[in-house]
């Protein structure tokens, strides 16, 4: 590991002292992530498929999509886009012969401050002439290559690490890239996480996870063939959705929009991904079929007595014996397909999935809300996806059922009020006995089971420079769910302002959820209401830009916990140099009142960290952008605590009060 990080540090200082040519300036003034952090919440952070989605957006900032070119699937692989922008943005170039300058984004009255900035950082501007797929020998010779190598070196120890984990205690992983346009592309993904074995053990291959997938779009009326690993998703995602679920805050962008996408999986969790073959092909004008095919092998649980999978585990850790033993020690077989059509504005898709386990599931239903579990060793699912998209209206929904033969039905409607206003009412209801392994979709409880619900929301932009923006969410669970052991109910209500005079946005928002839990004894039923609150001041200039942020929360449960946190961002740039300084200050009672802000740092790594108790939480990094081929990044990071005089358990547990890591990372494109 020493000479590895020698490795980087020398190739970083040669390229410093050699680099000949700087490279210009980051394409946008400040990163994307800011604008994604303020349309993001709690819940999002907390979900194990927001790094897919952080992942996915990283690879289109690096690799954007040119506007002028793009097909209705380029612009829906874009996460932020409802259906009706995407149509506007395709009816605009269509009708003006491409985009000469993003000013004319403004022109499209659908898309409001937060769409408009976004898309600068994930399309460009390109020649209106679409390219045909290219021979053979043109990728080969023309094809871009793009090496990433990144490492966290910890300045502290665990107890995991002197006595416990099998491998050491950095982190380190490598990403391969070769692509030709928007036509190939391929990928190879080695990742290790701290305390898993490197080349020892059962993972002597090296790295404890590998990922590589080779994908081709667009070859006349094959749109998408997909092999290795690879992510689904279909409809509203009630059978297949193994890429990500948004939020609440995102839905109010996207308007529920429905989306049909396969992509190769190079982030570095085998959690929702799938092995195998998926293809789409165009069958006739709007008509389009897919198909896949999948065999892995899964982490699991096993029940002692009978060797029946307990339960599945996505946390992809194999630091200790015990978690090696339940590395891919079951196997799922997956097959299925979707037909979409799609003409005027109106689509309708259905889709089948059949799923199979080598062990039975049997999960221990002991506990009440475990009752509706999946159990067996074959399932199948099927739904009908459905919507229709004019000027102002939207309306897209899906209905799905299973062997179960339980119902789940999701249907949402939107409408462009005004230019400047426009309403969203989305409707959901979930059998307590639906099951759909590979499902994920809008809901409050976490899954695609057990909820009744109503979400309305709105998006008003009153002035150019103010923007506002509001949902309210009921949901009721018919069933018991964890730590409730009766029917329960949710209500979440959230609203944002932003304004934005010149350089300078102010934005404030305030959100209030209240949720039924058991009491302390379990005798009844009392609320769990949470309020939380933001303001933020930034300054975006030339060579510099600030922002100010204080975060609160409340939470009103068995006990009261309050919480709150001040941080200020600066960075700064300077020819091919970006320094961003972040420092924070942090003080709650305890895990129920904790804060999220968002830091810079390594490009595919989640910068949204989590903080509780009393501390202080600082960190610096350095980008350097020596030319168009080679850049490199430098964090470091530091959290204090006041409050203890370890952090963490377990294994987990470093005996002293302060946390400190380093993060490397070094990209060449050739």
């Amino acid at each position: 590991m020493r000479k590895l990080l020698f490795g980087l540090l020398s190739l970083t200082l040669s390229a410093y002292m050699y680099a000949q040519q700087p490279a210009s300036s980051t394409r946008n003034a400040q990163p994307w992530e800011r604008y994604l952090n303020e349309l993001s919440d709690v819940e999002d952070f907390e979900n194990v498929t927001w790094e897919d989605y952080y992942d996915l957006l990283n690879d289109y900032a690096e690799h954007p999509i040119n506007l002028n070119t793009a097909t209705r699937e380029d612009l829906e692989r874009l996460p932020f886009l409802s259906a009706q922008q995407i149509e506007d943005i395709l009816a605009y170039i269509y009708q003006y012969g491409g985009m000469k300058s993003r000013g004319e984004l403004a022109m499209i009255e659908s898309l409001d401050w937060y769409q408009r900035k976004l898309l600068e950082y994930f399309t460009y501007l390109g020649d209106t002439e679409e390219k045909r797929f290219p021979r053979f020998g043109n990728f080969l010779k023309y094809g871009r290559h793009e090496l990433i190598a990144t490492a966290r070196v910890p300045f502290y120890e665990r107890k995991g690490d002197r006595n416990g984990y099998l491998g050491y205690k950095y982190k380190h992983w490598l990403k391969y890239t070769f692509r030709y346009g928007d036509y190939v592309k391929i990928g190879l993904v080695g990742s290790q996480d701290a305390g898993e074995p490197f080349f020892a053990g059962r993972n002597s291959a090296g790295y404890d996870f590998y990922s590589f997938y080779a994908q081709i779009r667009k070859l006349g009326p094959l749109k998408n063939l997909t092999l290795g690993r690879y992510r689904l998703r279909f409809g509203m995602g009630l059978v297949m959705n193994s890429d990500f679920g948004l939020g609440k805050v995102a839905t109010l962008m996207t308007l529920g929009r429905t989306g049909n996408s396969i992509r190769g999986h190079g982030g570095r969790s085998a959690a929702n991904c799938l092995q195998g073959a998926a293809a789409t092909v165009n069958l006739w004008k709007g008509l389009d079929l897919s198909a896949f095919v999948s065999y892995r092998y899964i982490d699991a649980t096993l029940n002692k007595d009978t060797n029946t999978i307990a339960t599945i585990l996505k946390t992809g850790y194999h630091r200790t014996r015990s978690e090696m033993e339940r590395k891919n020690n079951a196997s799922e077989f997956l097959v299925g397909t979707h037909l979409n059509y799609f003409r005027n504005g109106f689509h309708i898709g259905a889709t089948a999935l059949y799923n199979a386990f080598d062990r039975s599931l049997q999960p221990k239903v002991s506990q009440s809300y475990r009752r509706w579990y999946a159990a067996g060793s074959n399932f199948y699912n099927m739904s009908v996806d459905y919507g229709y998209v004019s000027r102002r209206l939207t309306v897209s929904g899906e209905t799905a059922t299973g062997d179960s033969k339980a119902l789940a039905t999701i249907n949402t409607v939107s409408y462009l009020l005004t230019d400047e206003l426009s309403l969203i009412a989305l409707q959901r209801f979930y059998s307590y006995r639906y099951t759909a392994l590979h499902a994920e979709s809008f809901s409050e409880g976490g899954t695609v089971q057990n909820e009744n619900g109503v979400y309305l929301g709105f998006s008003w932009n009153p002035s150019r420079r103010l923007s506002l923006m509001g949902y309210t969410d009921y949901a009721y669970f018919i069933w018991p769910k964890y730590q409730a052991d009766a029917s329960t109910y949710a209500w979440d209500n959230m609203l944002s302002a932003t304004y934005k005079p010149g350089r300078f946005t102010f934005l404030a928002r305030y959100r209030i959820k209240m949720r039924q839990k058991n009491n302390a004894d379990k005798s009844a039923i009392i609320s769990d209401i949470n309020h939380r609150g933001r303001l933020s001041v930034g300054y975006d200039g030339d060579l510099w830009s600030t922002k100010t942020q204080g975060d609160i929360a409340y939470d009103q449960y068995k006990n009261n916990s309050f919480g709150w946190m001040l941080s200020q961002n600066l960075l700064c740039r300077w020819r091919f140099l970006r320094a961003n300084a972040s420092l924070g200050y942090f003080h709650t009672k305890d895990y129920s009142s904790r804060v999220y802000t968002y830091e810079p740092g390594t490009l595919y790594n989640l910068n949204f960290p989590c903080f509780y108790g009393h501390g202080l939480r600082y960190a610096l990094t350095l980008r350097a952008d020596f030319n168009s081929h080679l850049m490199a990044i430098m964090k470091l990071g530091t959290t204090d605590y006041f409050d203890r005089n370890h952090i963490s358990s377990g294994y987990q547990r470093i005996d002293r009060s302060s946390q400190t890591d380093l993060d490397l990372q070094l990209r060449w494109k050739f």
